[in-house]
């Protein structure tokens, strides 16, 4: 049997009337408007395709990402400033305190534990009813804050629990322990993120640079009330 090519009645029509040259040039010009067709009916549908022609997927040459925008001044969770970088070496002081409503919903122990555990040394502590004239030098800083009046109301509405603690890079550590000031905002395994839901409520303070470790150290405490002591477990926590 013998094959009969079919062509388009544009190109069969005089056929037998033109030159061969004529003839190869039209049936050519036939055979690519079809070419064409086929090409751009492909092209419509290639959007549903699985895979893309150019795929990265299966390229032999890898893409990579820009590089991510640097963070350097603050972290994720907005804890860490640059003065809080943890030193590797530096003996460092920190005011920490539970705050009334830690105190009152018996997360002391809790607390206390949080820092022991780390390795941190505790040079003070006091059970202590905060008068308003120490808690408005304490929070100073804040004074001009809308929320002032109600956050002295607060310090002072019942006992607080006074600590200082002493360790290598102390305060960026500590505040990593405590977590974010909004407790919604900490991440679990922290005392905010585990242990309170407000940040009225928010249970523990901690001290926001070495300097201000010292002076809360020195507000809240007198002379004498601090223990100098050399833990057992200091040459398993440093070499």
């Amino acid at each position: 049997m013998e094959a009969v090519a079919v062509l388009p009645s544009s190109c069969a029509t005089s056929y037998f009337e033109r030159s061969p040259v004529t003839i190869h040039n039209k049936t050519r010009s036939c055979f690519s408007s079809t070419s064409c067709g086929r090409l751009n009916r492909r092209a419509s549908t290639s959007h549903l395709a699985a895979f893309t022609k150019h795929s990265l997927l299966f390229s032999k040459f890898s893409i990579r990402p820009p590089p991510a925008k640097s963070h350097a001044r603050r972290s994720a969770n907005g804890i860490f400033l640059p003065h809080l970088v943890a030193s590797m070496e530096q003996v460092e002081e920190t005011y920490i305190m539970v705050k009334p409503d830690g105190v009152q919903r018996g997360l002391v122990g809790e607390i206390i534990s949080r820092f022991e555990k780390k390795g941190f040394r505790l040079t003070g502590l006091k059970l202590f009813q905060c008068p308003k004239e120490l808690a408005e030098e304490h929070y100073k800083d804040l004074k001009t804050k809308s929320f002032f009046p109600k956050l002295i109301n607060y310090i002072t509405s019942g006992p607080v629990v006074c600590m200082a603690w002493e360790g290598v890079g102390a305060v960026a550590s500590a505040r990593k322990l405590i977590g974010s000031t909004n407790p919604l905002q900490a991440e679990p395994g922290t005392i905010r993120g585990d242990l309170a839901v407000q940040t009225g409520r928010n249970v523990v303070h901690g001290s926001d640079s070495p300097e201000n470790g010292k002076r809360e150290i020195a507000l809240w405490f007198k002379e004498g009330e601090l223990c100098q002591w050399t833990a057992v477990q200091a040459p398993w926590l440093r070499e």
